[in-house]
């Protein structure tokens, strides 16, 4: 809830791994050749980083590049054997709660398929460190939005989430495209086919690329998925050597080749690309709030903990009295430290009002209810 829209007012209240192959043949490697064939008009820097979700929305979201999509989305689902899709329909609704006070939140792209199935991709370039909950609730809310009155649950269809994530979620594997599904615990045979999860992971792919271990001539997701990956504008880099493979391959494959060009329009349009770096420097400045607000919690919990001990010293010296030395000490060094990190907190929170950073962020980075940080903020206007 961004802070200017606060009203003040009184209330009470899987599948075996594969990977997409195609004919080595369709993509014979041409000779090296100078580059820039493809790429015309604006040069690599300037193109939008396609993992900041406005830039990913305007090519993948838009109507007259919905071929590039569906090639795009089959890579990704022929990993689960799922049919391949022959067209797809854009949806632009809210998914959340049944009730006007639920949370609301609007996908980055919601797709409906010919087979009646629903494919959310969401695109996420800050770890916000609950993707996976995140996940489950924007899938939860495309599985029961298409349900009315006198229609049956066996007419409900499955429901694809796709998360492709600038950072790194899953320490147990190295695999940069995990999937998953409902299974039996025990014979792990497949409940319903209605959930499944898919997560991409970035910096695993460039890793792989860097140690030579992804082939984007005869793998199609490794192609599609490299070119999500080439620019980087959070570590200000582009991957030229990406971009040179791609160029190539770009030369024999169709959809790449009309992916670049659209990529390029959109870079070079103006309006396009004000708007892409006023998003994009909003995430940069909440990523630096937040590690900021994590910093300032971090230093009065030091603060507070010897706080703590000086008065869980004092209190305990009194309190030994009656109890003993030793309770009375752990005691005033909780009570101490509480009150610490709480007068922290809410300096943190006060701080963060005042830069006009989210309710929502707020509440996240202090712990605080979302109802606490809003009768702040009304107390500073009053």
């Amino acid at each position: 809830m961004p802070l200017n829209t606060v009203v003040c007012e009184q209330s009470s209240n899987y599948f075996a791994r594969k990977t997409v192959m195609e004919d080595p043949t369709d993509y014979q490697k041409v000779p090296k050749r100078e580059s820039g064939k493809i790429l015309k008009r604006v040069s690599l820097e300037r193109l939008m980083d396609l993992k900041v979700d406005y830039a990913f929305k305007q090519l993948f979201g838009n109507e007259k590049n919905k071929n590039i999509t569906i090639v795009f989305l089959n890579a990704l689902l022929q990993k689960t054997g799922r049919n391949q899709i022959k067209d797809i329909s854009f949806l632009n609704i809210e998914s959340g709660g049944e009730h006007a006070e639920d949370k609301q939140s609007r996908p980055d792209l919601l797709v409906i398929t010919n087979a009646g199935e629903r494919i959310n991709v969401e695109i996420q370039f800050t770890n916000q460190y609950d993707m996976v909950k995140r996940s489950i609730y924007y899938w939860s809310g495309a599985y029961r939005g298409p349900f009315k009155k006198k229609m049956t649950y066996s007419e409900l269809r499955p429901v694809i989430a796709i998360n492709i994530l600038n950072f790194n979620l899953f320490h147990q594997t190295d695999h940069f495209h995990t999937t998953y599904h409902l299974y039996e615990d025990e014979e792990e045979f497949m409940l319903s086919d209605v959930m499944e999860l898919h997560f991409v992971e970035m910096p695993k792919l460039i890793k792989d690329w860097k140690d030579d271990k992804l082939d984007p001539w005869n793998d199609v997701l490794a192609r599609w998925l490299m070119l999500l990956g080439m620019v980087d504008h959070r570590k200000d880099e582009v991957y030229g050597k990406i971009y040179q493979e791609l160029e190539e391959i770009a030369m024999k494959d169709e959809s790449l080749r009309s992916a670049f060009q659209s990529w390029e329009e959109l870079s070079m349009t103006q309006e396009q690309y004000l708007a892409y770096e006023s998003r994009l420097k909003r995430i940069i400045d909440e990523e630096a709030a937040q590690r900021e607000a994590e910093l300032r919690i971090q230093a009065a919990e030091k603060e507070g903990l010897e706080k703590g001990r000086k008065e869980g010293k004092k209190e305990g010296k009194k309190e030994g009295k009656k109890e003993g030395i030793k309770q009375g000490i752990e005691q005033g060094m909780e009570q101490g430290i509480e009150k610490g990190e709480e007068n922290a907190k809410e300096a943190i929170a006060s701080k963060l009002i005042a830069a006009g950073m989210e309710v929502r962020l707020i509440a996240e980075t202090t712990g605080f209810p979302e109802e606490r940080i809003i009768k702040m903020l009304c107390e500073t206007q009053e």
